[in-house]
């Protein structure tokens, strides 16, 4: 999801592959049941280690034995998907389509029968490939723009329903040293991503596999960015960049671009003296853009004991509700994968919260699955150079094209 907050460190490749602290909740109890290994990346939120701990220890059909692997986690996966010793379930920020089509990852689809249109439909479509399921999402992190209210009313200024409103909002809330907004230290260049493409009603790739943003309305929106950077109203140089709150929390911008993750906090500063917008649309076909993304479970191809895994999985991120509801909320602050626990968990029904779910559900998007790492790249350095130099938007979004063309044409040629 363009939405991946949590800053992982970079760890050799003699990491890769060794255990980096497992627990099972069990002690000997496992004895006699076939043993699971199951991986997840380092998360930052306190508690959440030990609540899939809780998770792996109340499954008594194997023993479940959790690793939590700190350093550079889809390397290691990637390189332990390649070998009999890696995990038999793992976190996965895909899985990718070269993992999918690559046999390196299992068919999970009969496990969500009968409650696979409960699962929000945005993080669900880049794990399916060939109308199957290769990984069972987890929970919803998303992102979206914060505002203080009291300043935009100070200033005469209403909440930006679109991007020419936004460009302006930031303008006339900027004084002294207060920026009007703030959208990372690289101007946006960084976070963003297809965000604002999406807000011109474009994507980044067509469902038929072109690319999905040949088309002027795509340089139009892009240069708008550029105007904010240019009018000096974006904040840079923040002490903590966009993923943490502090900006807008210090009083160094009026509006700031965060995940859902920062919610509680803003809500601890400021009480009801704040606000939540998805990304404003922009043009006559625009659509209010909201990133989403998720991690999902996933059961490697070369796991000895695939049909256990699969048991496993079913049990914990389809039957388990209640565990689900858990991890998304009693940690950190995101939205459970199935509809219809976001629906009826308390702390999203009201105030800011709610209206996070509500324009999430209308409006979420996630990368597709053939947004490849390449295609990725070559947009975000042209996106860069649009933000930061004002480099042509026409010009630098037509390399872009080309070589996310190139990129779909590998992709969806037969392995």
């Amino acid at each position: 999801m363009p939405i991946n907050r949590r800053l992982l460190l970079a760890g050799g490749a003699a990491l890769a592959l060794s255990a980096c602290g497992s627990d099972t909740g069990r002690g000997d109890k496992g004895a006699g049941r076939p043993r699971l290994s199951h991986w997840y990346h380092q998360y930052g939120e306190a508690g959440t280690r030990q609540a899939v701990g809780r998770y792996a220890a109340a499954y008594d059909k194997a023993d479940v034995r959790i690793e939590w692997r700190p350093g550079n986690y889809d390397q290691q996966t990637a390189a332990a998907l390649l070998t009999d010793s890696g995990p038999d379930v793992f976190e996965v920020d895909g899985p990718t389509l070269d993992q999918i089509r690559g046999g390196q990852v299992t068919d999970l689809t009969a496990l969500l029968d009968g409650v696979k249109d409960d699962f929000h439909r945005a993080v669900l479509a880049p794990k399916t490939w060939d109308g199957r399921v290769w990984g069972v999402p987890q929970a919803i992190d998303t992102q979206l723009l914060y505002y203080r209210r009291s300043l935009l009313e100070k200033a005469g200024v209403r909440p930006p329903r679109t991007l020419d409103e936004l460009v302006d909002a930031a303008g006339r809330l900027t004084s002294g040293p207060v920026k009007g907004l703030f959208l990372g230290n690289d101007g946006g260049a960084g976070v963003l991503g297809g965000t604002p493409l999406y807000a011109a009603g474009l994507s980044l790739v067509t469902p038929d596999g072109k690319p999905g943003f040949d088309d002027p309305a795509a340089a139009r929106t892009l240069g708008k960015l550029h105007r904010l950077y240019a009018g000096k109203s974006l904040l840079l140089g923040a002490p903590a960049d966009w993923s943490d709150p502090a900006a807008l929390i210090q009083g160094l911008t009026a509006m700031q671009w965060s995940g859902l993750w920062a919610l509680p906090q803003v809500k601890k500063a400021f009480g009801d003296d704040f606000g939540v917008l998805p990304f404003p649309a922009d043009g006559p076909a625009g659509r209010p853009s909201v990133p989403v993304g998720a991690y999902a479970a996933a059961v490697s191809a070369r796991s000895a004991r695939r049909k256990e895994a699969e048991a496993y999985v079913k049990w914990l991120w389809v039957d388990r509700t209640d565990h689900q509801e858990d991890f998304a909320l009693s940690y950190g602050f995101h939205i459970p994968a199935r509809t219809s626990l976001a629906a009826k968990a308390a702390k999203l029904k009201e105030g800011a919260a709610a209206e996070v779910v509500r324009f999430t559900n209308d409006h979420g998007y996630a990368q597709p699955l053939m947004w490849t790492v390449a295609a990725r790249t070559a947009y975000q350095d042209a996106l860069s150079r649009i933000i930061k130099e004002g480099a042509d938007p026409e010009r630098e979004l037509k390399a872009v094209v080309r070589r996310t063309a190139d990129e779909l044409r590998r992709a969806g040629k037969k392995p």
